[in-house]
């Protein structure tokens, strides 16, 4: 992957969440904090609650290493939902790099008016070129951004360079399926302007090629359907917050595209699920 085309992928993914469309989209149809993907329990759970729960179950995964003083990294940190969960149960540092100064605004207002701005740092920045010296983090931590990066590989060395020895990489990411049709796929990524959707196993084998240890996807896949149909019945309910918030145009193409990826779902063509793996200990 050329430098031109990762960078492009950033300018692009700017663009997008920069727009008035997408961010009012995000805040009132898709809670606004966490603007990810959700884990259901059952058939009443809200959008915001699912996504909180997927914060709550990728911090269990790194809790011996959230504590007061430790330092953790977001990238593509969106409105700070994650980074303020963290900051406030685990009272650990989090800096939040994100490419989108629109989301950052809001995300250090809400960080402010939690009291919370003086353990979370708004950086923005392009996680293909993370602004950090080696071994800065003891966890690395990242949902639904690494689709729109240009070059995966690199932002996965990235994170790891910044990684601490014994230090965890954590992050979700929305993804195809192994032997998806890539031109089913296309009319998808059109919602998020990307070109292409990674697999897991593309992400399995990079991090081993990057040396980490304990590598793991637990497949979550089940709760990608519950999630759109979520998202597609906010939209449909026409919520005068939403629809003041974003244009009737804009409208009309989440009413075209969010079905699409509940049959995407439905055909089994698309992957969502966490990644954990280690940096090994230095040697002693």
């Amino acid at each position: 992957m050329t430098e031109s085309k990762a960078a492009h992928a950033a300018d692009v993914a700017r663009t997008y969440y920069d727009s008035d469309d997408v961010n009012g989209f995000y805040v009132h149809a898709w809670g606004g904090d966490d603007i990810h993907v959700g884990i259901y329990t059952d058939g009443h759970d809200t959008v915001a609650a699912a996504s909180r729960r997927t914060v709550g179950h990728l911090a269990g995964k790194a809790a011996d290493l959230l504590r007061p003083g430790g330092t953790v990294l977001d990238l593509g940190s969106g409105y700070g939902g994650a980074a303020r969960a963290l900051a406030e149960q685990y009272g650990c540092r989090v800096t939040a790099l994100n490419i989108s100064e629109v989301q950052n605004r809001r995300h250090r207002e809400l960080n402010a008016a939690r009291g919370l701005d003086g353990l979370i740092d708004v950086v923005t920045g392009s996680f293909n070129d993370i602004p950090f010296p080696d071994g800065s983090f003891d966890v690395v931590w990242s949902q639904e951004a690494l689709c729109h990066s240009g070059d995966r590989a690199r932002t996965l060395q990235e994170a790891v360079r910044v990684l601490r020895p014994g230090g965890r990489l954590l992050f979700t990411d929305t993804m195809a399926a192994e032997d998806a049709p890539e031109e089913e796929l296309r009319p998808l990524a059109e919602r998020l302007t990307n070109a292409d959707f990674a697999t897991p196993g593309f992400y399995l084998r990079q991090l081993s090629q990057l040396g980490l240890s304990d590598v793991q996807f637990e497949d979550l896949t089940a709760h990608m359907l519950t999630h759109y149909e979520r998202i597609t019945g906010e939209v449909e309910a026409q919520d005068p917050q939403l629809l003041g918030a974003v244009s009737a145009a804009y409208v009309e193409r989440l009413r075209e595209n969010l079905p699409r990826w509940e049959s995407a779902c439905r055909a089994g063509l698309l992957s969502w699920g966490v990644f954990d793996a280690r940096r090994p200990p230095a040697p002693r």
